[in-house]
């Protein structure tokens, strides 16, 4: 178990002092401050954070990233808030998606006439790839 400290003076000698709102509340020995600690909050891992910002930037929708990863549309845009990201415009080009396991991806690349005339990114995502393709709209 990890030993408690002082928040004020980093002192390692606190003294329970009783239960307010179901956290233990300690009294610091040394600087006479009461406390309690906090929990920690859930994080995710960052794996799916710089996946979700690099899927954002290929210009996939929130909830598509949603769908994809399984993490809050809104967990997302809070990670974009954060990281100030800007979509560069792209009026004439949308992203296209697909998650293939590896025997799916090395037969898919196998034909050379579905990468002819659009932008192509492999990403691993998981156990899978994801291949995104950027195709123009059609006028």
């Amino acid at each position: 178990m990890k030993a408690i400290s002082c928040p004020r003076c980093s002192s390692s000698n606190p003294i329970k002092s009783g239960i307010v709102k179901g956290r233990q509340r300690y009294h610091c020995k040394t600087c006479r401050y009461y406390f309690t600690v906090f929990k920690k909050g859930k994080s995710t891992e960052p794996y799916y954070v710089i996946k979700a910002l690099q899927l954002y930037l290929e210009g996939v929708s929130l909830r598509e990233i949603e769908r994809l990863l399984g993490i809050s549309h809104a967990s997302v845009h809070n990670w974009i808030k954060k990281a100030n990201l800007q979509l560069p415009p792209s009026p004439s080009y949308r992203p296209a998606y697909k998650v293939l396991s590896h025997a799916e991806l090395n037969q898919f690349l196998q034909d050379p006439a579905i990468l002819r005339k659009a932008g192509c990114m492999i990403t691993e995502l998981g156990d899978k790839f994801m291949v995104i393709r950027w195709e123009r709209f059609r006028k």
